[in-house]
């Protein structure tokens, strides 16, 4: 398991009409903050402020097909090439990092093909290199933009 320090990390809020909003950098957009948003949120900032991934190469939400079905991905970090690179399944923090959240994140895979999978609920989180895909491994710290 990898532990990610968001003490140093701050993300927009604002009070509206009675609900708290979050303000998503890579969509550029305030979003209804939920319990998987706010986790998605912090990872964002984590990438962009703490790790120095590019915004410009970071997807968040989109529609892939998997199988016959329109799914929608987290977070997925693109290579210089726009090739996805990472891919992130954000769960809200009381959903425990299982077998089903890697199926999950498996069946995303399948669609998209990434180098690395990150699994995180903001308390558990895990990493793993995929570029063998005989022989994962899981890492202790999240790679490098560019590796």
């Amino acid at each position: 398991m990898i532990t990610l320090d968001f003490s140093a990390m701050s993300i927009k809020l604002k009070q509206e009409e009675g609900k708290t909003f979050v303000f998503d950098p890579v969509r550029k957009k305030w979003l209804v903050l939920t319990p998987e948003e706010h986790v998605r949120q912090y990872i964002l900032v984590y990438l962009l402020e703490g790790m120095r991934y590019p915004i410009s190469l970071i997807a968040v939400e989109k529609k892939i097909w998997v199988g016959k079905r329109a799914k929608r991905f987290d977070i997925v970090v693109f290579d210089r090439d726009h090739h996805p690179w990472l891919l992130i399944e954000c769960k809200e923090p009381e959903v425990i990092i299982s077998e089903a959240v890697l199926q999950q994140l498996l069946a995303y895979h399948n669609a998209l093909s990434c180098r690395y999978w990150m699994l995180t609920n903001g308390h558990q989180t895990y990493c793993a290199d995929a570029t063998e895909k005989s022989d994962i491994k899981w890492m202790d710290a999240l790679p490098a933009y560019g590796t």
